[in-house]
């Protein structure tokens, strides 16, 4: 058979498989396909599943973004939005997953928020998702621009309450809102499932106050509030706090009856109080906890059995301490053994990791950290560091270690100690939760 007449195996196949090879690409790549026949240019409009990442318009092998070049992809991201979206088959009603992400730029956020808003008006969408970038995250920018960009967005926010309405997960970054915006943000998206919010705050020394039916995650992450009160989640299961400026009880934990995982990470400065887990986490049932300290000083004030710590900690079954500063008695951590009875794992991670440390020593005095004490371990991008490290990588040593731990404590717990490369692949999924 000549090659012109030899059947295209490919295109001939239905088209709910060939519809669910595009799902698996993005945007661009699936654009691509278009080119091959009449047939495959008909497919982008039936997608059960639309992805646009303005950062899949990049150039490849490119990771900086520039201005110019932020420009360029944002105005990529809006017209394949567009077209997509103009293209819709009605027919196909459902739409499984319609995630967006994009800078925050003026009409552009705008144009996409219509055009998502006008999907969501004639189709089902199952999940929906924004994930909004700022240039801040990419440059060196002050207060001012957490301002500037923090009403930007609620330009956008009231430009395209459609959109908004319909939306599952928001992913927020680089935003200083003004005092009720984040209160009207909850109000309006009320299908929201999960947020993440990452350098945001309402201003100087302002308390973030959280109620919402439906959201099930939330992650709060190196955000300037002095306090975040959770009010009301009945449905919240999953929470993580990262890098909290407080010096004491930055976080209140009221109604959330199914909260079962909890990711605790903060670099603990020289005022900062020790927290009381059983304050910290009062009034929940926890089953996976995580505690990051970033190789830095043991935010963690161990504590006597009492029964607020027992109810606590009665159904907790895993837990991972994390980057836990080389040089430490860890004879401060066998109260959670103590607390909780049918604890199944417990994965220690000693760790100290040069390249997110603070190493400058002028720095760490003006900002107060801790005195460091210990050795250095290095990652696969400090490996080279030529100092020794003091964690136990020979198994009669981490069976010693794990002895000393528990010697007089009652718990059927599987002790892990984690570093560098003795992170093994099955670990992960455990290690880095929610």
């Amino acid at each position: 058979m000549e090659d012109g007449n030899r059947e295209d195996m490919l295109s001939n196949l239905p088209d709910h498989i060939l519809l669910t090879i595009l799902d698996r690409l993005n945007v661009c790549d699936a654009a691509r396909t278009c080119v091959l026949s009449r047939r495959w240019q008909q497919l982008p409009a039936m997608l059960s599943q639309i992805k646009i990442d303005v950062l899949d318009f990049l150039p490849e092998g490119t990771t900086a973004c520039y201005q110019r070049e932020i420009v360029r992809i944002n105005g990529a991201a809006v017209e394949a939005t567009k077209s997509i979206m103009s293209r819709r088959d009605p027919s196909r009603n459902t739409i499984h997953l319609l995630s967006m992400k994009f800078f925050l730029r003026d009409n552009d956020t705008i144009s996409i928020g219509h055009s998502v808003g006008q999907i969501m008006a004639t189709h089902k969408v199952e999940i929906a998702q924004f994930a909004i970038l700022t240039e801040a995250h990419y440059s060196c920018r002050g207060d001012d621009d957490l301002v500037y960009y923090g009403r930007n967005f609620m330009l956008f926010f009231e430009a395209c309450p459609g959109a908004f309405g319909g939306l599952t997960r928001l992913k927020l970054q680089d935003l200083r809102f003004g005092k009720s915006d984040i209160c009207n943000v909850l109000l309006t998206c009320k299908q929201l499932k999960h947020l993440r919010m990452f350098n945001c705050d309402s201003g100087v020394w302002t308390t973030l106050q959280v109620e919402h039916l439906e959201l099930s995650e939330l992650e709060i992450v190196n955000c300037s509030f002095r306090k975040v009160v959770l009010i009301s989640l009945p449905k919240l299961t999953q929470m993580a706090f990262h890098g909290w400026i407080a010096f004491q009880d930055p976080l209140s934990v009221g109604d959330v009856p199914l909260l079962e995982t909890v990711d605790l990470t903060n670099v603990c400065l020289s005022s900062h109080k020790m927290v009381k887990l059983s304050k910290f986490l009062g009034g929940t049932s926890v089953r996976n906890l995580r505690l990051g300290f970033e190789s830095e000083k043991i935010w963690v004030q161990p504590e006597h059995l009492t029964r607020q710590l027992a109810s606590v900690f009665y159904q907790l079954t895993f837990v991972h301490m994390a980057e836990i500063p080389e040089g430490y008695d860890l004879s401060w951590s066998l109260f959670i053994l103590e607390a909780a009875p049918n604890l199944k794992e417990l994965y220690l991670t000693v760790w100290d990791h040069l390249c997110t440390m603070e190493m400058d020593r002028e720095k760490r005095r003006a900002l107060s950290y801790s005195i460091r004490k210990g050795v250095r371990l290095a990652c696969k991008m400090c490996r080279d560091n030529p100092l020794p490290s003091s964690f136990p990588f020979a198994e009669t040593k981490k069976l010693l270690v794990e002895k000393i731990i528990t010697s007089g404590i009652d718990s059927a717990a599987s002790i892990h100690f984690l570093a560098g490369k003795a992170i093994w692949a099955s670990h992960v999924a455990k290690k880095n939760f929610p």
